[in-house]
């Protein structure tokens, strides 16, 4: 079996350590200079394995500052249903199910743009009884006031909203983030560790109805958008 050239080798590792979380963006990764000494090659070869990698967006190579793990994109726009977790969970052919680990009722600040008080709710949904995501949401008690009595512990609080308050309008933003040590603990994962973030808003009729933040490991999910070309 043909040994796998060395440049390849030294990029494997430094990705390695990108997807794991250990070198997160921004991070400094060491230089050429200390990367010819670890793996005792010569300098070019490191420069390859560091010009493959910018070339595939997981790098930035600067002058005088040196080559930093890159940033993921702020955003990603798509054509995207509301499917409910629970759908998206039994559409796999697994059992669903989610535990409520968190319910308050608080004053809602200016810039969350949903009345005058809110439901804050925290909730783990589990696919097979495995972690599948964390939630974070809150709802408006203006455009939805039977919220306050619903029981979020027999019906997750996504699909009690899509039987109960149909929307007009929705804003998705995704976005790839690591886990911060509460998100990493309800997930079963190291902190830091990948994930993807979908933040969703909704209104009815102009009224801000609920805005939700949903992280899911980010080895078990993806995004797919089908669409046809507008006409004219």
């Amino acid at each position: 079996m043909d040994q796998e050239p060395l440049h390849r080798r030294i990029a494997g590792d430094i990705e390695r350590r990108i997807a794991s979380g250990e070198w997160r963006p921004g991070f400094r990764i060491p230089t050429e200079a200390e990367l010819t000494a670890e793996y005792g090659c010569a300098r070019m070869t490191v420069s390859r394995a560091m010009s493959d990698l910018s070339a595939r967006g997981l790098v930035v190579r600067r002058r005088r500052a040196g080559t930093v793990v890159a940033h993921p994109p702020v955003h990603s726009s798509a054509l995207v249903s509301i499917p409910g977790i629970q759908s998206e969970v039994e559409g796999r052919g697994l059992a669903y199910s989610h535990r409520l680990l968190g319910r308050i009722v608080r004053p809602a600040r200016a810039d969350e743009g949903l009345g005058e008080r809110v439901i804050e709710l925290e909730t783990l949904h589990l696919a097979d009884d495995l972690p599948f995501v964390f939630e974070r949401r809150l709802i408006s008690l203006s455009a939805a006031p039977e919220a306050e009595a619903a029981d979020f512990t027999a019906q997750p609080p996504g699909g009690w909203l899509l039987a109960h308050m149909p929307w007009t309008e929705a804003e998705h933003r995704i976005s790839a983030v690591g886990a911060d040590h509460e998100t990493a603990a309800g997930l079963g994962l190291a902190d830091g560790a990948p994930c993807l973030r979908l933040e969703r808003r909704t209104w009815r009729d102009g009224q801000g109805v609920t805005w939700a933040s949903q992280i899911f490991p980010g080895a078990a999910y993806d995004l797919v958008a089908r669409f046809s070309p507008t006409k004219g």
